[in-house]
């Protein structure tokens, strides 16, 4: 939950921007050349446009959003890219949505904010890894907050490995003439994550509090080869393929964790 600093009486409208960032990782092995492909053409139909733009309308109610246009184009060969430009609009709690009570913490009609989503699909030319990313930007402007829907975000992808940023740029005035930075209390992403998510994740932060900026990174904290191979098993494949194949994962989960290759 998104806690408030005590009310703020602004001069104008709140016009801080919040930026949430993600790179999401789905790794995987294919023993065949068929196998690769056909793990391509999986996920480029598991999230093409029409299923990203669902995604990203329901980021959009989570958030309390307003859909003001959305843009979405399915690529040649793969891949595929949504932009929804959303606005605020007045949050409705669920818990008195049936009495039409609406929150007194929207003040303003903004069109300054965005959800985007970029995918791509890709295998390793030789040695049967194949990965899948998807890079997702939630940009909003006034009081309404992205971290809403973190865990949503994060569920929505088969998720071995993310990366977050948050950032909060701007300031906003209030009656006294005062600039205020921030609008919300935060020491970390992980703050916002679910109880299940944390449990299911190893995570390291980077922040640099001083300047409003917060990085998280994390991955799956249990390695269970089978759910890393498509269309195989692995109590079909020999001791020496099952180590070989396990030793490659979890090279390429440690260098995309790290964002860095490790010298051989």
């Amino acid at each position: 939950m998104v806690k408030p600093l005590p009310r703020l009486r602004l001069q104008g409208f709140n016009n801080l921007t919040k930026a949430l960032s993600f790179n999401i990782y789905d790794v995987c092995y294919a023993v065949s050349e068929d196998q690769r492909q056909r793990y391509i053409e999986y996920i480029d139909e598991m999230f093409n446009a029409e299923r990203l733009t669902q995604i990203l309308s329901e980021v959009a109610h989570i958030i309390g959003a307003n859909i003001l246009n959305v843009a979405r184009q399915d690529y040649d060969p793969q891949g595929a890219s949504v932009t929804i430009l959303i606005s605020e609009e007045p949050v409705i709690d669920k818990k008195d949505a049936g009495r039409g009570l609406i929150s007194d913490a929207v003040v303003a009609h903004l069109d300054k904010s965005h959800i985007t989503v970029h995918t791509y699909p890709e295998t390793h030319p030789h040695n049967g890894i194949a990965t899948f990313r998807a890079d997702i930007d939630v940009a909003t402007c006034g009081v309404i907050s992205p971290l809403k829907a973190l865990n949503y975000l994060i569920e929505s992808f088969d998720s071995d490995i993310v990366v977050m940023d948050y950032r909060v740029r701007g300031f906003t005035r209030d009656i006294k003439g005062k600039k205020h930075y921030i609008d919300h209390r935060i020491h970390s992403i992980q703050d916002f994550l679910s109880k299940a998510t944390k449990q299911t994740y190893e995570m390291m932060d980077v922040n640099v509090y001083q300047e409003n900026l917060f990085h998280t990174k994390m991955h799956l904290k249990d390695f269970d080869l089978d759910t890393y191979l498509f269309e195989e098993k692995a109590k079909n494949l020999g001791f020496k393929d099952r180590q070989r194949i396990e030793i490659q994962l979890r090279r390429e989960i440690e260098e995309l964790f790290h964002g860095r290759n490790l010298s051989d």
